[in-house]
């Protein structure tokens, strides 16, 4: 009991320490593909908005550099134009693309990196500085604009358009250094990101490996453990099955001797008993009527049946034809006997028995025949049994084969299937039973035989043949 409780405890605890190294490596792994895809995530969200961002800006840009090349060429065509009303035009066109700059100028200011602050508002302060120059010369009439205008426009509107111009490529290049920044804290990110993932690879292989080590250890103890207690069970079982034979022989040998007890003691004195009886009855006188005759009569019939159920116990623990005469004699008084006492026609043929069969060879074949005998009549209810015995160089087969009612092997084995089959595993061989309800019953036993020498196989005297013995 001890035992069973510490196997079951070690097993308990053998599970509950897998549950927990197999279930920490899971969770281990799980944790490690989440934080890799939350970091996955986020480079790629973080590209995605540095890719976005740099895109708007160098559009702002672009259409910044666009507008103040635009308004320049306005203010041209209204500083050279003649028709005040297609000057009007120019001129507001002009006021227009103005709308347009400041307005880019608004929206780039709150994209504004602190690297970016000093260029972008240096071109914002030029900007304003070239609209305030342009306002005086956008009211002039047509005199002064050809007197004046061509002169304002090198002057003037030129040179601080190609500043403006330069301020916003600046601007742009400080764009792109951003970008390259981005792209540089992107790759810090994927080599963090690389980093994270080896030293989690790292301790999840070294918790996978402790845990095999682990695992390894309690299913190499656990095996040896099993392969201890199996051979504990084995030694058990062969000992078992040595003490059921010792039992078995032990049982054999007591009947053996109370048979002959029974035959030598009991059954002799109960025939000088019955002798004497007969002498008194000739001593006393033949007067009818007597009452010492009338007694003495019923003492000698009471000792004659006494005689008789002596006689059958004797053959019945152990008939002496069995050792004197060889297995198939007393396999055919057992046929004879059973079907005298029960009314069940028995058939028994002997094929090449010989009467040098080893002891526990016919003790095992009469044992198995009278068991199966025994159940046919009280279990099988059956009419006739075929009993067949067949002898070869090194096999001793015997089948039993009935008409009776038929049963399940597998379900309906009780302790005579049981002694049965102990007995011939005993000695080696095969027991087979092959029945079915409503069908019968066949029962069939293979014995192997020593292969030492032997005499001539001969039964009573004569040669070798079949034997055959109806009842």
């Amino acid at each position: 009991m001890a035992l069973s409780v510490k196997v079951r405890t070690d097993g308990k605890q053998t599970q509950f320490l897998l549950w927990i190294g197999f279930g920490g490596l899971l969770a281990l792994l799980t944790l490690a593909g989440i934080s890799g895809l939350s970091v996955v995530r986020q480079i790629q969200t973080r590209n995605q908005r540095i890719r976005e961002d740099y895109i708007l800006r160098d559009r702002i840009l672009e259409q910044l550099r666009s507008d103040i090349y635009l308004s320049g060429t306005y203010v041209r065509d209204f500083l050279l134009e003649p028709n005040d009303a297609m000057a009007e035009g120019h001129r507001a066109h002009f006021e227009k693309t103005r709308l347009t700059i400041e307005a880019s100028i608004a929206q780039y200011r709150k994209m504004l990196n602190p690297e970016e602050v000093a260029p972008f508002n240096h071109l914002a302060e030029e900007l304003s500085d070239y609209f305030n120059a342009l306002k005086p010369a956008l009211a002039w009439d047509a005199p002064e604009r050809r007197s004046r205008g061509y002169a304002f426009m090198r002057d003037q509107v030129l040179p601080r358009r190609m500043t403006m111009i330069s301020l916003a490529n600046q601007v742009s290049k400080v764009n792109e250094h951003q970008l390259e920044q981005g792209n540089t804290l992107l790759t810090q990110l994927f080599r963090q990101f690389r980093l994270r993932m080896i030293l989690m690879l790292a301790l999840t292989v070294g918790i996978g490996i402790v845990l095999a080590a682990v695992s390894m250890y309690r299913i190499l103890h656990l095996e040896r453990e099993a392969q201890l207690r199996f051979r504990e069970i084995v030694d058990a079982r062969r000992e078992l099955q040595e003490l059921s034979a010792r039992l078995v022989d032990a049982q054999e040998q007591e009947r053996r001797t109370i048979s002959r007890e029974l035959h030598d003691e009991v059954g002799q004195s109960l025939s000088a008993l019955l002798l004497n009886a007969g002498n008194l009855a000739k001593e006393l006188p033949a007067t009818a009527g007597d009452p010492l005759q009338g007694q003495l009569q019923s003492i000698r019939q009471l000792a004659e049946k006494t005689v008789a159920v002596v006689r059958n116990m004797s053959l019945l623990l152990r008939p002496s034809m069995l050792d004197d005469l060889g297995l198939a004699p007393a396999l055919q008084w057992q046929a004879r006997e059973v079907s005298r006492t029960t009314g069940l026609r028995v058939n028994v043929a002997a094929e090449g028995v010989s009467d040098e069969l080893p002891e526990e060879h016919k003790t095992c074949v009469y044992r198995v025949v009278q068991e199966a005998l025994h159940n046919c009549y009280r279990h099988a209810k059956a009419q006739s049994v075929r009993i067949h015995v067949k002898q070869e160089p090194t096999r001793l087969f015997l089948s039993i084969q009935d008409d009776g009612a038929g049963f399940q092997p597998r379900r309906d084995k009780g302790l005579g299937l049981l002694g049965m089959e102990e007995r011939v595993k005993h000695l080696g061989g095969v027991f087979r039973v092959v029945s079915e309800e409503g069908a019968g019953a066949l029962l069939s036993v293979e014995l192997p035989l020593p292969l030492e020498p032997s005499p001539e196989i001969t039964m009573y005297g004569r040669p070798n043949g079949l034997l055959r013995t109806s009842s």
